[in-house]
């Protein structure tokens, strides 16, 4: 539930429309629900604006399904992460509206419609190999309600290919960069535009890339002001932030 299902309840309660004993059955999960392996945290879209995320690494095809099951009986929107193609078939078989990003890795559910934002969020990405973590940030930027343009394959080693994309990427509130090798495009970034960067380093690279180590010191030590950075391949965790600075 969120602040205006709440509202809205009272006021079914306040109007008689309700009787007080279904609104109790409404609201008898919160703030949390004990599944045994998972407290699915039904509070959170209260606290902070957006509903409990699934991080589906880890987790069992039972347990995700069971977690899904649990969450359609809440009419929200629905995201897992990090998802394997079996789990993604599970379910499907229990909610046939389930779809699958196969490169992303994320499963989406789309229960409530939502306003889209006017502005929006660009994602650009230094080269082709770096989608997959794209993918993610893209599913998660949508389902959390934001328009979002793709700039991609504009990397350092033909850097016109990105001045030939400026005009869209100035445009947004807010750019998220996913960048592997040495990352080198965040710090570009962050000098030609006046919008808050996100650096996603990613673990593309050969070996003294150290699995994405290399790309993320280099963001952290980026000359470049107003650049951030988040975690190794962490497209979601970029997207969720973006999404709170595009709804500023």
């Amino acid at each position: 539930m969120n602040k205006i299902d709440i509202r809205k309840l009272l006021e079914s309660i306040k109007n008689n429309e309700i009787a007080v004993e279904d609104a109790m059955q409404v609201i008898e999960d919160l703030p949390f629900k004990d599944l045994g392996f998972a407290m699915i945290d039904n509070h959170r879209e209260i606290r902070v604006g957006y509903p409990e995320v699934i991080y589906s690494e880890g987790k069992t095809v039972e347990q995700m399904t069971e977690i899904v099951k649990f969450m359609l009986t809440k009419d929200n929107n629905i995201l897992a992460t990090r998802a394997s193609e079996e789990k993604y078939n599970a379910v499907k078989e229990i909610c046939k509206e389930a779809r699958y990003n196969k490169l992303g890795r994320t499963i989406t559910i789309q229960k409530k419609e939502q306003v889209v934002t006017d502005s929006y969020i660009a994602i650009v990405s230094a080269g082709t190999s770096d989608l997959p973590v794209v993918e993610e940030a893209v599913e998660t930027a949508r389902i959390l309600g934001n328009r979002v343009e793709k700039v991609v394959d504009v990397g350092v080693a033909g850097i016109h290919r990105l001045f030939a994309k400026m005009d869209i990427i100035r445009g947004a509130k807010v750019i998220i960069v996913v960048a592997g090798m040495e990352g080198a495009l965040a710090s570009v970034m962050g000098g030609l535009v006046d919008k808050p960067v996100i650096a996603v380093p990613t673990s593309v690279g050969y070996g003294a890339n150290f699995g994405g180590i290399s790309a993320l010191l280099s963001m952290l030590n980026s000359c470049a002001s107003g650049v951030s950075v988040v975690n190794i391949d962490n497209g979601f965790g970029a997207a969720y932030t973006a999404s709170i600075i595009n709804k500023l």
